[in-house]
């Protein structure tokens, strides 16, 4: 089964695309809220309906182009997490995430800082990109996924100073990368 049948069967609003997404994408969802919500088995599942119906509700938003169902599905897995752990913890509710763009800029922001928020983005995601897959991956599971680096170190078999060491030498390397970039 591939994702265009998943997103067709959704967006017709046909209940066996929701099965299916449940079927191949839970364990990805519950692997990526995990982190965020911590040992509370309720929120974790509060988590994992809620992503699903937001993905029930908002797949015509997905664009193919400009980025993977996976990707698209995984961001709004992680927003969705965070935002719910931030109203568990009763912080404001104005602060939550977009679930569409992970670097969103606040309904705040004007023009201008919307497009500097948007081309720091973009110059850190490039920067990212030439790295090392390896190190990607580090990245990816500690910024992004927001993994713990004693779970990073399990899951990749390095210990955790190895994984603190190339944390740090992963962030010393972007700085150099992004240091001729400016956004005044």
């Amino acid at each position: 089964m591939d994702d265009r049948t998943i997103i067709q069967l959704i967006i017709s609003k046909d209940p066996a695309g929701l099965e299916l997404l449940k079927k191949h994408y839970e364990p990805l969802i519950r692997y990526v809220v995990k982190p965020i919500c911590g040992e509370d088995p309720g929120l974790v599942e509060d988590c994992l309906q809620e992503t699903e119906l937001k993905v029930w509700e908002k797949i015509g938003s997905f664009d193919a182009e400009k980025g993977t169902f996976k990707g698209w599905l995984t961001a709004i897995a992680k927003n969705t997490a965070l935002n719910m752990v931030r109203k568990v913890q009763n912080l404001d509710a104005g602060d939550e995430l977009n679930d569409e763009s992970p670097e969103a800029a606040s309904p705040d922001a004007g023009p201008e800082e919307t497009a500097i928020r948007t081309e720091t983005a973009a110059a850190v995601r490039a920067a990212i990109e030439k790295l090392p897959k390896s190190d990607r991956l580090i990245i990816y599971r500690r910024y992004y996924y927001m993994q713990s680096v004693a779970q990073i170190a399990a899951e990749t078999g390095l210990s955790v100073r190895a994984v603190e060491g190339r944390l740090y030498r992963i962030r010393q390397k972007l700085a150099e990368m992004l240091k001729g970039y400016e956004n005044d």
